[in-house]
């Protein structure tokens, strides 16, 4: 089996072929945030992912196989059905969109950090779940527990297939350190949700935001999920003030934490290798 300097070796030699997993990477993410438009739409409502095919919400129009390739579609169709011409939110789109940028960044990243090809699989996993997560609960206020039992359970899952993806040679000892992370997120930010809610007579934070940190630890570890839930809170504070100016978020009493740990996890999973050398630079 190829280890990751044997990998960063080949691409070296043959430049052209780097190039083409990087396409590959982005072509694969837009296929993949093709199917997440349907879980984004679908779970939160309590419908199936498989049936029906998916149709217009108008006219029941069946998406042909043409009218239903990423990105290109919906350019061609002009953003509307192509039988009543209701308009296809652009949501579809741009999930279409971050989703291919995102895979193709995050190969990028695992190569150009010389991290073990294994992390690709928790990554890819985790991407899709913070954009799901985020879409979600930005437009209802909620994050699916389909979403963040997903990502638990491939985490757990991923480290006992793929320890090196944490740095391990044990099956064992990788899996351990997974379930502990994630058990260790899960409580603290419950212990959190419930202080919340004694301290401000009202929840502080959502149930769906303690799983999806739990989530994010079995996926990227303890750090990873600390790092989250700070910058999360940082950006939120930040983006608050902001968002009392669009009539459409005025009106909300409570503040929408998941897009903000979504963009949290973004910065761990592109610049965490980086935040921990300074942070033991600092130390040492």
């Amino acid at each position: 089996m190829l280890n990751t300097a044997d990998v960063i070796e080949y691409f070296r030699m043959y430049p052209q072929i780097f190039t083409f997993w990087v396409v590959i990477s982005f072509v694969f993410g837009c296929c993949i945030g093709s199917f997440l438009n349907v879980c984004i739409w679908r779970v939160p409502r309590g419908m199936s992912i498989i049936s029906p095919p998916s149709h217009c919400p108008k006219c029941d129009h069946k998406i042909t196989a043409l009218e239903n390739i990423p990105l290109l579609s919906w350019i061609f169709l002009g953003g509307k059905c192509s039988s009543c011409h209701a308009p296809i939110t652009i949501r579809y789109f741009l999930v279409e969109l971050m989703t291919g940028l995102l895979f193709a960044l995050i190969f990028l990243k695992v190569i150009a950090m010389q991290q073990p090809i294994a992390v690709l699989l928790p990554y890819f996993v985790m991407a899709a779940i913070l954009i799901c997560s985020a879409f979600t609960d930005c437009e209802l206020g909620i994050i699916p527990n389909e979403f963040t039992y997903f990502g638990m359970i491939c985490g757990v899952a991923f480290a006992a297939l793929f320890p090196s993806a944490w740095n391990l040679d044990s099956r064992v000892a990788a899996l351990l350190l997974s379930l502990v992370s994630m058990l260790a997120a899960g409580g603290l930010m419950a212990l959190c949700a419930v202080a919340g809610k004694k301290i401000f007579r009202r929840e502080a934070l959502g149930w769906g935001d303690v799983k999806f940190i739990a989530a994010a630890s079995a996926l990227t570890g303890l750090p990873g999920a600390l790092f989250t839930v700070l910058a999360g809170s940082l950006a939120g504070l930040a983006g608050a003030p902001f968002l009392r100016l669009i009539p459409k978020y005025r009106k909300r009493r409570t503040l929408r934490f998941g897009p903000f740990l979504a963009f949290g996890m973004l910065i761990w999973i592109f610049f965490g290798d980086v935040l921990v050398r300074m942070y033991m630079r600092i130390l040492n």
